[in-house]
């Protein structure tokens, strides 16, 4: 154990039960726990520990891990509540890159997951400290340590030896690992969850006497909401309000509560977490806003040390519609409908009109929570309650404010594979960054980062409430699109027009029908209808033929879905709500996505119910309606598609990445930009291509380095390097085309000239052959790990901003996104009677930039401009590479925040 991890922060973390346990470093004064540990084990436990029921093997054991910090040995304890519960050590062997590990759990407290959760953050430091492989010794018959080591997830070998098994552990984080643990972990969150979401007892402190309180306006909620378990208020000052039962603090409640809500002064607000904390009580939702540094500090901890999940604070509350507990513990005007949409949203404005919104439409809730400053439950805890309990079949968020996104976007992609998640695209702008951070502690977090991110994991992210509605209300009465062919009906020409236009734009397609429908549709519209696509079936369209029409196209399989747009005229008596409705009375009718648009229509969208069965979402207006099953579609598309998968890269020597990282941080420990050559070897430590290349700090050295790299006619390129250059191009620190040696003299020259006391020296290249000049890039994002960024090169890159971005570690179908998304993609692909491009170099080249930026958390900006791709190969003609101190951060390990 290093001094480092003496003084390493501890964290939290939740056991399969739901109890919050610390995971930290051992430290000397754990010495009498650590004994007491192992003393307090049966003599049997003691056996199977150490091989021997031998006493004395206990304090060996204690003295062992609390002796003065050795190089390759580390020991962590997970504690309740200041109480050694386990310890899981590890020391290096002999063998290279090999550690062995032993593993204690009190007694007792076996099969809540105390020892798998002590090995997953063994394992995470392990990694950190290159050690790859761990080895353990057990009896055979010790069938629970056995266990613990098969169901980590990790490639476990075994070889019995006598009555031991010798266990080889390799530490690879593949995905049968990381699915191991968030299984885990989707199991101790919901089980952490439950306190809260369904509590047989809720108490409010803060409940007044006198209307206007917030925490009177709770307690009323939850009275008349019909929670059906027990109810206290705690207030000093009563013993009732609002007909529920009062008592001076939580301590001197008849029971203790699994909810407390909070609802006093942020002076007050430590004290009465703390008073709840030690009664027992396992969940607090707090609303009180407004505190300052200390006390929200002092709120952190005081949840940690008790094992209290909590909701907020600077919160609207939470709401629960299940008939076993209809909670709803809310400050909200009115109660929630009961129905299938879960919501998590930081803001209780934007809270409040998603639950109005849903309640005009007629859509409820399963559940909902107003996160707030989000100190601990968060979007991710959400979706994996969402995901197991049975209720939820829409899931709407609002985030401004991402802990681990890295977690988050695993998740998401697994719950997004059953239900649709939808949320609001907030702090897309500076201004909207600077606002969020204001309103609720909340990181400011890139555009590009966030998209990405919502890209990836396959959630809808619209623009504003009223589009998260509109796409709601398709995804809840509709079928999801089999593809973007949209064909629309309309009885106004100029309406189907604009309906038209509203599809295009948003990158649906209008396809044209075949000659057989065309003559059905002829056959059942007015005569003077138009049957291609859009579809005008005049003004003088009657209900009946409607009908018909509707119908025939729900049947065709040319097209994915039909919109129908509408205006009120007197021909058809029935042109409102139940004309709308009509439209899907014949059976099979609904094997296609229906939508209506009727531009008299006063509210942005409606469910009119279907005379079938569902509902038919119904717009006022034909965008809001094409950008609905543009959303939709785009679902549909992913859902489509398989998960993808990150391959294994070939040529990749991550400990020299690591090492030529490392020396450079030692001579710069502030970090900074690397120099070309050091650019040029840890490009090389991953495969990626580079041309041939000379470095020269005198100009006979440029005239020597021109003459060895000339190619075939000659020509060679001159670069200027300084520390921390960039956009040489702009700088004019390029020669170009450089032929013979008069001409290499002349430009090395003119940059000692105009260049002087700043260059340290010239690159010397080869002129590359013509190609299309491409941008591949990383950033470093401190929330959300690497970024890789790809698209158009060459001088016009900052200009033209042609680029799509994916967070790392990328899947093929990632890096077939980034390669199509940007608009230079059809030069790629042989646009104009070129030959395309060398796609596959393309794709490994993005492939092994991804890793590099995930091998090496000191990666802060790497730039690679022009990245010239040919027919006949991929290579970076120019890289600039940014270092930064850094540590490693496991995206993955489960702790709380």
């Amino acid at each position: 154990m290093m001094d480092d991890e003496r003084n390493r922060q501890p964290v939290h973390g939740l056991l399969a039960d739901g109890t919050t346990v610390r995971i930290r470093t051992v430290r000397p004064a754990d010495h009498d726990q650590l004994q007491g540990l192992y003393e307090e084990m049966s003599p049997d436990n003691l056996r199977l520990r150490f091989f021997a029921a031998s006493r004395r093997s206990a304090a060996q054991a204690a003295e062992r891990a609390c002796a003065p910090p050795r190089p390759g040995y580390r020991a962590l304890l997970a504690e309740v509540a200041d109480h050694v519960i386990g310890l899981a050590e590890y020391e290096r062997t002999d063998v290279p890159d090999t550690a062995e590990i032993s593993l204690a759990v009190a007694e007792g407290l076996h099969h809540r997951g105390i020892g798998t959760l002590l090995l997953e953050h063994l394992v995470s430091a392990a990694r950190a400290d290159g050690v790859s492989t761990f080895t353990a010794d057990a009896l055979a018959e010790n069938h629970e340590v056995l266990r613990v080591f098969a169901d980590l997830g990790l490639s476990t070998e075994r070889r019995f030896v006598g009555p031991e098994v010798h266990c080889r552990i390799r530490l690879e984080e593949d995905e049968p690992y990381l699915t191991a643990v968030e299984a885990r972990g989707r199991t101790a969150a919901v089980a952490s969850l439950r306190p809260l979401m369904l509590p047989a007892t809720v108490a409010v402190v803060g409940a007044g006497r006198k209307a206007g309180s917030v925490g009177r306006a709770v307690l009323r909620n939850l009275r008349t909401g019909g929670y059906t378990g027990r109810l206290y208020a705690v207030n000093p000052h009563a013993h009732c309000v609002l007909s529920v039962p009062s008592y001076p603090s939580v301590a001197e409640l008849p029971q203790v509560p699994d909810l407390v809500i909070l609802a006093v002064p942020p002076p007050a607000l430590v004290a009465a977490a703390e008073e709840c904390g030690k009664c027992g009580v396992r969940a607090l939702v707090v609303v009180t806003s407004g505190l300052d540094a200390v006390q929200a500090a002092a709120l952190r901890t005081t949840c940690r040390t008790h094992g209290m999940r909590l909701v907020g604070p600077n919160c609207l509350g939470i709401a629960h519609t299940a008939p076993e507990v209809s909670l709803d513990a809310t400050f909200a005007a009115r109660h929630p409908r009961p129905g299938g949409t879960g919501i998590a949203t930081q803001s209780g404005g934007v809270g409040i009109a998603l639950l109005h919104g849903l309640g005009r439409l007629g859509l409820g809730i399963s559940s909902f929570v107003s996160l707030g400053d989000k100190y601990d439950v968060s979007g991710n805890d959400l979706l994996q309650w969402w995901e197991t309990d049975g209720a939820t079949d829409l899931a709407l968020l609002h985030l401004e404010s991402f802990g681990n996104p890295r977690a988050f976007s695993r998740t998401a992609r697994r719950v997004t594979r059953r239900i649709p998640v939808l949320t609001v695209d907030a702090g897309r702008t500076e201004a909207g960054r600077r606002a969020a951070s204001s309103h609720s502690a909340a990181a400011a977090t890139r555009t590009t980062t966030r998209q990405a991110l919502f890209t990836q994991a396959g959630i809808t992210a619209t623009r504003t409430i009223g589009e998260l509605l509109e796409t709601a209300a398709l995804l809840q009465s509709q079928p999801v699109p089999g593809g973007k062919r949209v064909v629309v009906v309309t009885n106004a020409g100029g309406a189907g027009v604009l309906a038209a236009d509203a599809c295009a734009e948003v990158g649906l397609d209008l396809p044209a029908l075949g000659a057989e429908v065309i003559d059905d549709l002829l056959a059942a519209l007015p005569q003077g209808s138009t049957c291609v696509n859009p579809v005008d079936a005049t003004a003088a369209v009657t209900e009946q033929q409607l009908q018909r029409c509707v119908d025939r196209l729900m049947r065709y399989d040319g097209i994915d879905a039909v919109l129908v747009v509408l205006v009120p005229t007197a021909v058809a008596a029935a042109t409102g709500d139940d004309l709308v409705r009509s439209l899907t009375r014949a059976p099979g009718r609904r094997a296609r996505t229906l939508a209506a648009v009727r531009l008299e229509q006063d509210l942005p969208v409606r469910l009119l119910p279907a005379q079938d069965a569902g509902c038919i979402p119904s717009y006022a207006d034909p965008q809001a309606a094409a950008r609905a099953l543009a959303h939709a579609a785009r679902r549909s598309e992913w859902l489509a598609r398989p998960p993808g998968t990150v391959p294994d890269l070939r040529g990749v020597d991550t400990p020299r990445a690591h090492a030529v990282a490392e020396a450079y941080l030692a001579g710069h420990p502030e970090g900074g930009p690397l120099d070309p050559a050091t650019c040029a070897e840890l490009l090389s430590c991953y495969g990626i291509p580079q041309p041939p290349w000379a470095w020269a700090e005198t100009e006979d050295d440029a005239v020597r380095a021109a003459e060895r790299l000339r190619g075939p006619d000659g020509r060679v390129v001159l670069k200027a390097h300084w520390p921390g250059v960039a956009h040489k191009s702009e700088q004019r620190a390029v020669h170009l085309d450089l032929r013979g040696e008069p001409q290499v003299r002349a430009a090395y020259r003119d940059f000692e000239i105009r260049f002087e006391g700043l260059m340290t020296g010239v690159v010397v290249q080869p002129l590359a052959e013509r190609g299309t000049e491409l941008f591949a890039g990383v950033v470093q994002d401190e929330v959300f790990g690497p970024l890789i960024l790809f698209g158009l090169g060459g001088t016009a890159t900052d200009v033209l901003a042609d680029r799509a971005a994916r967070l790392a570690p990328l899947t093929d179908l990632d890096v077939h996104d980034l390669i199509t998304a940007p608009r230079c993609a059809p030069l790629l692909f042989g646009h104009g009677g070129r030959g395309p491009v060398d796609l596959e170099g393309l794709e490994q080249l993005l492939h092994r930039l991804s890793r590099l930026a995930c091998d090496l958390p000191q990666l802060a900006t790497a730039d690679l401009n022009p990245v010239l791709a040919r027919p006949g190969g991929v290579t970076a003609l120019d890289v600039r590479v940014q270092l930064l101190p850094r540590t490693a951060h496991d995206p993955y390990l489960r702790r709380l925040r």
